[in-house]
């Protein structure tokens, strides 16, 4: 599994060559771009966008823009996600949780699935090169296999594809239906893109996705003190302590070694 550091340091790009997941618009909004040291993935900022706005504001073309001129000077990324349209309650009903207020689409599920299949299509017919993968949006089973034959019906079979996201899992990710979701969409054969997962969830399905990001370790951070010798109050932007964390992650992640012949057929992973 690649498993990608999210941050909101677009020159953290530059530093490392761990796999980094940023928002096309940290780098949309900057003058000078720096080049990639190692592989990254695009997000479209789509949660912070319906979030806002409960729309969309910035159209396929802009965002191919953006795109094109983020793999001319970055360098090429291993994928870029669509303009689609998560399905959490409070993105389609609108409300509060915590600090962020959240407008609301007032549309159904099958809109929201309707609208990112189809913007995906957009996408990939403006700009068929620019590795921009689809995404899987529902709430629970039978939507996810919806959407699933919504790509079949417009003749994109996710089989095929190197890279196939599935949204609005985080907050389900590390319970028994956010598992399953996962499980029934691998089970199709698919490449599985898990967005925004944590220590639980990849500890549960880890093992079914191709690839994964986090943005955990901020969080993480932000209640610890900073490492020994860092100046700041805490770690929550710091780089040193993400690849730590990355590396813990993985570890604890990681199916104990088999120490004999027999021991392979007991062999579990740890999740």
């Amino acid at each position: 599994m690649r498993f990608y550091l999210t941050t909101h340091k677009r020159h953290w790009i530059k530093l490392t060559g761990h796999p980094l997941f940023l928002k096309s618009e940290h780098f949309a909004t900057a003058r000078t771009l720096p080049e990639a040291l190692g592989p990254y993935a695009v997000d479209s900022g789509g949660f912070t966008e319906l979030q806002r706005h409960g729309r969309w504001t910035r159209t396929p073309r802009q965002y191919v823009d953006d795109l094109c001129r983020i793999w001319e000077h970055v360098g090429p990324y291993d994928w870029a996600a669509p303009q689609d349209w998560m399905c959490e309650d409070l993105i389609i009903h609108g409300g509060t949780a915590g600090p962020l207020h959240f407008t609301g689409t007032h549309l159904s599920v099958l809109e929201h699935q309707r609208r990112t299949v189809a913007n995906f299509l957009d996408l990939r017919s403006l700009a068929p090169d620019l590795r921009i993968i689809p995404v899987l949006q529902g709430r629970t089973i039978p939507d996810y296999e919806r959407c699933l034959a919504l790509y079949e019906r417009a003749g994109v079979d996710l089989r095929r594809e190197p890279v196939v996201g599935l949204g609005s899992v985080c907050r389900l990710q590390s319970t028994r239906e956010g598992a399953a979701i996962v499980t029934a969409m691998a089970a199709h054969g698919l490449k599985l893109h898990g967005f925004g997962f944590k220590t639980l969830g990849l500890a549960r399905v880890g093992h079914l996705l191709a690839s994964a990001d986090s943005a955990a370790w901020s969080s993480h951070a932000r209640h610890r003190p900073a490492l020994p010798g860092h100046p700041h109050k805490n770690c929550a932007n710091c780089l040193d302590y993400a690849l730590r964390w990355r590396t813990r992650v993985l570890d604890a992640i990681r199916p104990a070694p088999a120490t004999s012949p027999d021991a392979s057929h007991a062999q579990l992973p740890l999740f």
